[in-house]
């Protein structure tokens, strides 16, 4: 088969394109139209998962559902072999003899080519033209050749949207983990990061983009800290990692580690990855939750969550201002209540608990 033309080789970079348009190939059906001189050129795909069938335009208006009009010759139709409109209706249905008679006639879609993509993990593509005058070879030659293109295309589509999927599931953790990550350049600028990072520079003000897209603490001896622990990544990226409290009510941490990996995707090199971590509660938001939880009174959810940070009972009593006494007699109501054996038991019932996606 013979490759694409010069005259119709941009319908490639749309066709590529496509996939980040909205509505999707949008460009590549408009184009394909008027390469071929139709009244409308259709693509219509099943997704993997078998649900509803998309239905792509290039002329706006009411739809004609082309894909029901097709049910015996979507079935029937051989990849990659075009076929005439009329080939593929059932003459012996009255209801489509009667909607191409009585519709697609007079809408100016009496006549057509259309082609069927099988792309390998399942999607099944029907790609059409059609309008009020006969098709000619050359028409059909084109589609014959689109065919392995929209075949990649399609490929990529998938890729991109699992991914896609993959991603705002990660996200979604992340962000109610109150887990994100940043990728910083030799100067500190940002060079990628996940979704949830932005809401967290405005919930904590802990840390914010400052000019020139530089991360900027907002402690200035975090800022210097951190400046002086990316500039030696950028000379030695056999450094150890280091650790950085930001708060301590609500907690936040943040390690800071080399890049070990590249992306040719990325502006700029990464030379640094910051993990940022916390919790976006204050420590009187979560002592309420543990109320609520476990049925502890004011008094003992505020030493239940001490004892939860891994202090030990004569810490935790000091900054409460308990006697070590009065803190044991709460432990034993605290262990009685969320079922603990001890301190360790505590710390994991609380911090695995449905407060840790709070």
């Amino acid at each position: 088969m013979r490759p694409l033309s010069a005259t119709d080789s941009d319908l490639l970079v749309a066709l590529h394109e496509g996939a980040f348009e909205q509505p999707l190939w949008q460009s590549f059906l408009a184009k394909l139209m008027a390469l071929t001189g139709a009244c409308d050129a259709i693509l219509i795909f099943r997704p993997v998962d078998q649900g509803e069938i998309v239905e792509l335009r290039a002329v706006a208006g009411p739809e004609h559902h082309l894909q029901q009009l097709l049910p015996g010759g979507r079935r029937t139709m051989r990849e990659g072999r075009v076929y005439a409109l009329q080939e593929l209706l059932d003459w012996d249905d009255p209801s489509q003899r009667s909607y191409y008679e009585n519709v697609l006639v007079p809408g100016r879609m009496g006549e057509g080519r259309a082609v069927r993509i099988e792309e390998p993990s399942g999607i099944s593509a029907w790609l059409s033209v059609v309008g009020d005058r006969g098709f000619g070879a050359a028409d059909g030659a084109l589609l014959g050749r689109l065919v392995p293109h929209i075949r990649a295309a399609l490929r990529n589509f998938i890729a991109l949207e699992r991914e896609r999927y993959r991603s705002s599931l990660t996200s979604d953790a992340f962000g109610r983990l109150n887990f994100g990550w940043m990728t910083l350049d030799a100067a500190s600028r940002i060079v990628d990061m996940t979704p949830n990072i932005e809401p967290l520079f405005q919930r904590t003000g802990l840390l914010r983009r400052g000019r020139y897209d530089r991360l900027m603490p907002s402690s200035p001896g975090v800022d210097r800290e951190l400046s002086a622990i990316v500039r030696g990544f950028a000379q030695d990226g056999d450094q150890r990692p280091r650790a950085i409290n930001l708060s301590r009510d609500p907690w936040m941490d943040m390690l800071v580690t080399p890049a070990q990996h590249t992306s040719i995707a990325a502006g700029s090199a990464p030379v640094a990855v910051v993990y940022l971590s916390g919790d976006r509660w204050s420590r009187s938001d979560r002592c309420d939750q543990l109320v609520d939880l476990f049925g502890l009174l004011p008094s003992e959810a505020r030493l239940a969550w001490a004892l939860a940070q891994g202090v030990s009972i004569g810490q935790a009593a000091a900054s409460l201002g308990l006697t070590i006494e009065t803190a044991r007699n709460y432990s034993k109501k605290i262990y009685a209540k969320t079922g603990a054996s001890g301190q360790a038991a505590l710390v994991r019932i609380v911090l695995t608990s449905v407060l840790a996606i709070a």
